[in-house]
């Protein structure tokens, strides 16, 4: 299988000479384009110095699935392709080759792997990284839907790869989406029948420490998308029920290892709660105010 693996790039900032050290290694017989959104910094330059494909856009150009779905088309002479964030560091030299041996099952068309948290993560950060991705590899479909629900579609572009031919078949990454467009691969590929597999064995340091600001209006963006993506709560039911058992989990982690952060965990859970049904309320709203409200102000134009 010829492998492709795609980074969209914008000022990768203190973390990009380890992330090309890494994956440069990992990635020795992948074909790799780096898509740099117009950095203002040496981003794109120290990728092409590590002997890697460079494509330019303009910054106002780029769109989750849009940028991801143009790099699909792109790597055309690949079975495979896998696709990272700048700032998720591949852990091993054999992670890449891990994930890819997932499409060894023909019945699989897309994979994800292991997030682990930064050395400099918090309990909070730590614990979604724990909670989102166990250490136990599963395969699941369309008919793991009920027993599953939202989770049944659940990917993550930070460290993924897909069957390029299944996905373009069932529609490929969509444009126009605030996020989730990873989620809305798979929930494609799944309609069409493929399979989507965790590869706990796969790995890449990857976390964010939010702001309690920063969370809501994470949280905001997920409520608009599941406000104009109906349909795939329709299928697999609502997002509440996976969020009930994120807090438990979270009060039993922070209580072993962090329990000062648990009135911040109740704040942060609130907030959460009420970005979420605020961006599902967004048809009310005025688009000044959704600006404000979401992390991603160019989505609003």
């Amino acid at each position: 299988m010829n492998v492709g693996l795609c980074v969209p790039t914008l000022n990768a900032g203190t973390l990009w000479s380890e992330w090309l050290a890494r994956t440069v290694s990992a990635a020795a017989n992948f074909r790799v384009l780096v898509v740099d959104s117009s950095s203002d910094d040496e981003t794109a330059n120290a990728a092409r110095q590590a002997g890697l494909e460079v494509a330019v856009i303009e910054r106002r150009d780029f769109d989750h699935g849009g940028t991801r779905q143009r790099a699909l088309l792109q790597l055309d002479d690949c079975d495979i392709v896998i696709f990272l964030t700048q700032d998720a560091l591949v852990v091993g030299a054999d992670a890449l080759t891990r994930l890819v041996a997932a499409f060894e099952d023909p019945q699989v068309g897309a994979a994800f792997g292991r997030q682990l948290p930064h050395q400099d993560a918090t309990p909070v950060a730590a614990h979604a990284r724990y909670f989102n991705y166990p250490p136990r590899s599963r395969v699941v479909g369309s008919e793991d839907a009920p027993r599953l629900g939202i989770k049944t579609a659940f990917l993550s572009n930070s460290f993924a790869a897909y069957r390029r031919e299944a996905l373009l078949a069932a529609g490929g990454f969509p444009e126009g989406t605030i996020l989730s467009e990873d989620m809305m691969a798979g929930a494609r590929l799944l309609q069409q029948g493929w399979k989507l597999a965790y590869c706990a064995d796969a790995c890449v340091q990857h976390s964010h420490n939010y702001t309690l600001a920063a969370e809501f209006k994470r949280y905001f963006d997920i409520g608009v998308f599941h406000h104009r993506e109906q349909w795939l709560l329709a299928w697999l039911g609502k997002a509440e029920g996976e969020g009930k058992r994120f807090v438990l989990s979270e009060i039993r982690y922070l209580w072993r290892h962090a329990p000062w952060r648990l009135p911040e965990a109740v704040i942060r859970t609130l907030l959460k709660y009420a970005g979420y049904r605020l961006g599902k309320a967004e048809a009310h709203l005025p688009l000044v105010l959704k600006r404000r409200l979401s992390m991603h102000h160019g989505y609003w134009g």
